[in-house]
């Protein structure tokens, strides 16, 4: 079981002057395509699940103004090209900032696989670098910065559970009951662009409504019968996560997840399944571990 991004405030490391700030992971608990905008782009309807479980990250503030990756978030992607690069260099510039920062990112979340671990990174750049630059844009300007890095990033930071519609960046913030998931990565790469070009895709379906999601109403995931048919890795860790409950596919990635409603379900649940699957325990969360973070940081320094 992966450890809790929720435990890793920005409490600076002995000697040194990085802080470290929790980048946590999201569910999709269903996903509807709706239609198709007039530029190509798809319309969907979901809901956002954040979770008390993800990345870390590592910042550093330098005085000469330059932004530095160190080691890499994403294998075999530059580090121009890197989301939390790209996330300090827009901050920067937006908020006319003359400081730098250094960049480490301790990855929990796998790649592809529809957890938010990119989109969670840049957000928690961008939360966290408009703290400890000063720069006071607010939740607004920073939620706006962050819809021109990916349609995900917006919700990272608001930091609430939310029903989402357009490109998925048109947020109301939704309450969910307590719940925790076993989460499995069936190690596959789930492409995106490659999905939504799929010729079997659904993406006329009828749009839902929040009535819909809370009575129970089964709402699915559109990618979830293309991905089945086209990875039998994915459809493998669906047949074994069916001996434990209703499996579901997040976002347009890979991973799948199942929900309970007690901690001590979703532990004996965990323990059931068949040796060698790589699958873990993860709690869903009130409100982001990124605002506690961020709030603890604002707090000690009124101190």
């Amino acid at each position: 079981m992966s450890s809790g991004a929720s435990d890793a405030g920005p409490v600076p490391g002995p000697g040194s002057n990085w802080s470290l700030w929790p980048a946590p992971a999201k569910l999709n608990l269903f996903l509807r395509i709706t239609g198709r905008r007039d530029d190509g782009y798809h319309l969907l309807q979901t809901v956002f699940r954040l979770l008390d479980w993800g990345d870390s990250i590592r910042l550093r503030t330098r005085e000469d103004g330059q932004i530095r990756r160190h080691g890499s978030s994403a294998p075999g992607v530059a580090e121009a090209d890197d989301l939390t690069v790209r996330a300090a260099k827009l901050l920067q510039s937006e908020s006319n900032v003359a400081l730098g920062v250094d960049i480490i990112v301790e990855k929990r979340i796998p790649s592809g696989g529809g957890f938010g671990g990119g989109s969670s990174d840049a957000a928690t750049v961008l939360v966290a670098l408009d703290a400890l630059w000063g720069a006071g844009l607010g939740e607004e300007r920073l939620a706006a910065l962050a819809l021109r890095l990916g349609a995900d990033v917006p919700v990272f930071v608001r930091g609430h559970n939310a029903w989402a519609e357009g490109v998925g960046e048109q947020l109301a913030p939704i309450d969910l009951p307590p719940a925790w998931y076993v989460l499995a990565d069936p190690g596959v790469h789930a492409p995106t662009a490659a999905l939504f070009r799929a010729p079997e895709l659904t993406r006329d379906a009828a749009p839902a409504t929040i009535a819909d999601f809370v009575s129970g109403v089964p709402l699915g995931n559109a990618f979830e019968p293309v991905l089945r048919v086209r990875e039998p890795a994915v459809e493998a860790v669906f047949a074994a996560l069916s001996q434990i409950g209703s499996p579901r596919l997040t976002g347009s990635g890979s991973g799948c997840f199942v929900e309970f409603a007690s901690r001590d379900d979703a532990e004996a649940a965990l323990v059931a399944l068949p040796p060698g699957l790589r699958a873990w325990l993860a709690t869903g969360a009130s409100r982001s571990p990124l605002l506690e973070a961020r709030s603890r940081w604002e707090g000690a320094g009124s101190e």
